[in-house]
């Protein structure tokens, strides 16, 4: 296991400590851990632990909303052919859900059904990211006069002049980087356009999908309770393209995930059952265990069988979707261990790739659905900017995976002399380029990098949140850990160092390569009746010789509730240990 460099975050300012254990009447460690997360009073400590909807922004303080509301209006009011349209990953497919069940159950309601809804998810093998040619040329055999699209178009520049000339409109909803120039649609809603005064800069796709219905409901008197059904979407869009938790993305996942928890949608409930998961959902099982099955849809074959599901409205008809996508996963999980495996070979027979401060591998016959996961496996191995690339219809594309503090989007935003196309941002990037400009991409991105990452970013770094005590893990602490969550970017979940520390005598492998311990602090005022603390620390057999010794070393840890046999107790799971 790599070396890890471990860094404790600056403390709160006394004063702002005190105000916190006097106003909100929490601990000194509770008040610390507030103030990291941008919390310094009464009532932005009321606000973190309890998000309201209300607290969301006004939606109408993006640009070009009221011009995206106008234009649906007037598409309703004349009954024009509406198709909406996103990307195949899990933010595209939950946006297209979400805005497409929206639409269609208003319309219904409204009686309108004269108004022709439809959705479509592009074919990543035949047409790629986002916007395509062929997706508009479906759109003018069809009809639709109108396009929303989601998750992807803020540098769809071309595409939008050729779905112009053919007299249809565009509504972009984005949340990626624009370029220098935004497309001529009818409206480009994104918080990160330098014109866009939106106070809240992070959204998801699928957030951005939500602002839409939310200006629109708001400006034809639809109760925001209405809306409360598709932030399940948002919840799982939020967790799995990994934005931060923080702001309006917070209030967004919080009820979110009570929605999943308390009322989820069929398509969700038939892929929970099939999970066998019983406990309420986090947002770390939207990330290991429903992004990756809707996410299969589009690696596999399709991503409109991922939006089938989560639009279904019956049980049958979501079981027969989520055996679909399941069968999907477990496929894309064997090609994603055998291309990981090809990828260390490649890595481990050079000295030349093994010695660089990047890894660009290459092979044409790779799937292009797994490459992206497989580039994040390289990247926790080796702990450098990676990308895998392959190729289909005589184009080279890529994924490409950052380490913390580097800007990968950055790096290759320099080689763009070299690319066809690009997008991304600072920790994961896509790229498109000719076969034969493959090895000199290679080159320039390895010197790029080389130029601007230091070798403190290439070392994996842990975050510590506070130095505690043992005696400090109580379950009165942890219940007021767990109203810290949803955890996530920006708001991760707090990691605790305890200096001079040793296992009671039971340390043990576990499972493959787990440590098991249960860890008391040495001191003075120690007994041998002493209780420890249970802790484990996953693939870390290595440490077991020094640890079995009772000799002290000093550990960082997540505090975690495990159930065995009916009974709750707290457990540590251990980061790292050190001497």
């Amino acid at each position: 296991m790599a070396a890890k460099r471990w860094k404790v975050k600056q403390p709160a300012p006394p004063e702002v400590t005190e105000r916190l254990v006097r106003e909100v009447k929490v601990s000194p460690i509770i008040a610390n851990l507030l103030w990291q997360r941008g919390v310094s009073t009464y009532d932005e400590a009321k606000l973190f632990f309890r998000p309201q909807l209300e607290h969301l922004h006004n939606p109408f303080l993006m640009k070009d909303m009221d011009k995206a509301i106008e234009r649906i209006n007037k598409a309703i009011k004349n009954n024009e052919k509406i198709l909406i349209y996103g990307d195949y990953d899990v933010d595209g497919t939950t946006s297209v859900a979400l805005v497409y069940s929206f639409f269609k159950n208003h319309l219904h309601c409204k009686g309108e059904l004269q108004t022709i809804l439809d959705y479509y998810i592009p074919d990543r093998y035949k047409e790629g990211y986002g916007i395509s040619t062929a997706g508009i040329d479906y759109a003018a055999e069809a009809g639709f006069s109108l396009v929303i699209a989601l998750d992807c178009g803020i540098k769809a520049i071309d595409k939008i002049e050729y779905a112009n000339k053919k007299n249809i409109d565009f509504i972009v909803c984005d949340h990626h980087l624009p370029g220098d120039k935004i497309p001529a649609a009818v409206a480009v809603l994104d918080p990160k356009r330098k014109d866009c005064p939106y106070p809240y800069k992070e959204l998801s796709g699928c957030g951005i999908g939500f602002k839409l219905i939310q200006a629109y409901a708001q400006k034809n008197n639809i109760p925001v309770e209405n809306l409360e059904q598709f932030l399940d979407l948002t919840a799982i869009s939020i967790a799995a393209d990994i934005v931060p938790i923080t702001g309006e993305n917070r209030v967004l996942a919080y009820h979110g995930l009570k929605q999943l928890n308390t009322s989820p949608r069929p398509g969700i409930r038939a892929m929970l059952e099939m999970t066998k998961i019983k406990r309420e959902l986090t947002i770390t099982d939207i990330v290991f265990v429903i992004g990756p099955r809707i996410n299969a849809a589009g690696r596999m074959e399709s991503g409109k069988k991922a939006v089938e599901m989560l639009i279904s409205s019956t049980p049958e008809h979501a079981i027969e979707a989520g055996n679909y996508l399941d069968k999907n996963n477990s496929d894309r999980r064997d090609l994603d261990i055998y291309t990981t495996q090809q990828a260390l070979a490649m890595i481990d027979e050079n000295s030349i790739l093994r010695s660089r401060k990047t890894t660009v591998l290459f092979d044409p016959n790779w799937h292009k659905g797994v490459i992206g996961i497989v580039a994040s496996r390289l990247t926790e191995t080796y702990y450098r900017p990676t990308i895998m690339l392959t190729q289909s219809n005589g184009v080279v594309s890529g994924s490409a995976r950052s380490v913390k503090d580097f800007d990968i989007y950055e790096a290759i935003s320099a080689c763009s002399d070299l690319l066809e196309q690009f997008g991304g941002h600072k920790f994961a990037a896509g790229l498109t380029m000719c076969p034969e400009n493959v090895e000199a991409f290679k080159q320039k991105f390895e010197e790029v990098v080389s130029k601007n990452i230091t070798d403190e970013m290439l070392v994996p770094e842990i975050e510590i949140d506070a130095e505690i005590n043992l005696s400090d893990v109580t379950p009165g602490f942890y219940n007021i850990l767990k109203q810290f969550s949803p955890f996530g970017p920006g708001n991760m979940n707090p990691i605790f160092l305890t200096t001079n520390v040793s296992d009671k005598g039971y340390a043990s492998i576990v499972g493959k390569n787990h440590l098991k311990i249960e860890l008391v602090e040495k001191s003075a005022k120690q007994s041998p009746a002493s209780k420890g603390v249970p802790a484990i620390g996953f693939g870390m057999d290595e440490h077991y010789e020094s640890v079995a010794g009772k000799n002290p070393f000093i550990v960082c840890y997540h505090i975690n509730e495990q159930e065995w046999e009916g009974k709750t107790y707290l457990q540590l799971q251990i980061k790292d240990i050190k001497k």
